[in-house]
């Protein structure tokens, strides 16, 4: 007569005393890389700059010149180095409809191509950050009197660690004999 499922043939979401009852399953951070703690200790600072500002601005109706300029050099450090953990899972952006279409021998070679050049821009962006820093000097920064060498050697940092994470992803694509690129379902907990 009606198309509406019968409610007591689905799962039980409420036990017999009327209560809810849910049980979730243990969480396990032991994969957690060390960046994604350091790219979360930034953001919680971050967080906590936004929420001073909010509170000086609008509630006490007197805003604190220095949270905008922490907050965006906040930003900058959460991104550059949850940008790591990217490297590390090897999920950024990456385009693999040709690789389905090349011979094995020729998606190898790609996939191999990929890993050595993401090596190469990590490793030059290290060093021209270095560079950069060397030019800036004692530059500091806008409203606060700290060097902006702290920011810039908090990308230094990222950078860095997004090279060591691309030869650590290199070599695991080189011992498997695969990269994601060529086996996108895979991941780098695959051997």
């Amino acid at each position: 007569m009606s198309d509406l499922p019968d409610l007591d043939a689905m799962p039980k979401v409420m036990g017999d005393d009327g209560q809810f009852h849910a049980t979730d399953d243990e969480v396990d951070l032991s994969g957690t890389p060390v960046e994604a703690w350091v790219a979360l200790g930034f953001f919680w600072l971050l967080g906590a700059t936004v929420f001073y500002q909010f509170i000086t601005r609008y509630v006490m109706n007197n805003s604190a010149s220095w949270t905008e300029e922490i907050a965006r050099y906040m930003l900058i450090a959460t991104v550059f180095t949850g940008a790591t953990i990217g490297v590390a899972k090897n999920n950024h952006i990456q385009v693999d409809f040709f690789y389905r279409f090349m011979p094995t021998w020729l998606s190898r070679f790609m996939g191999t191509l990929v890993d050595v050049l993401r090596l190469a821009f990590f490793a030059a962006a290290t060093v021209l950050t270095g560079q950069m820093m060397d030019k800036l000097g004692s530059y500091k920064m806008t409203i606060i009197d700290l060097p902006m060498n702290l920011v810039y050697g908090v990308v230094m940092a990222g950078f860095a660690a997004m090279t060591l994470r691309a030869i650590w992803v290199a070599r695991v694509h080189w011992q498997r004999g695969y990269t994601v690129l060529e086996r996108p379902e895979s991941e780098m907990t695959d051997r």
